[in-house]
């Protein structure tokens, strides 16, 4: 299965760091607007701290792909809400 990671800029996609980065400015996006900022910072916290020793390459780029999947599907998510357009076909 090929990686995820390319829909994502290579700058973005390639640093663990700006993943993360990235990954905690959506969570505080999503928690303002839900009213539960600290809950979901501290859910994408976690899963990245319970990750930080792993160094098998498979894993860690599977939990990169996670990563990613997730900024993906809320970018996609946003889109459809700002043009009122469904992007993805659901069965």
């Amino acid at each position: 299965m090929p990686s995820l990671q390319t829909a994502l800029p290579p700058e973005l996609a390639n640093n663990v760091i700006r993943l993360y980065r990235e990954c905690l400015r959506r969570a505080k996006y999503i928690g303002h607007q839900q009213q539960n900022t600290p809950l979901v910072v501290d859910m994408v916290r976690q899963q990245f701290k319970k990750h930080m020793h792993e160094t098998d390459p498979e894993k860690i780029q599977k939990l990169k792909d996670d990563a990613a999947r997730g900024l993906i599907n809320h970018m996609v998510h946003e889109s459809e809400k700002l043009s009122g357009r469904k992007f993805s076909q659901s069965s």
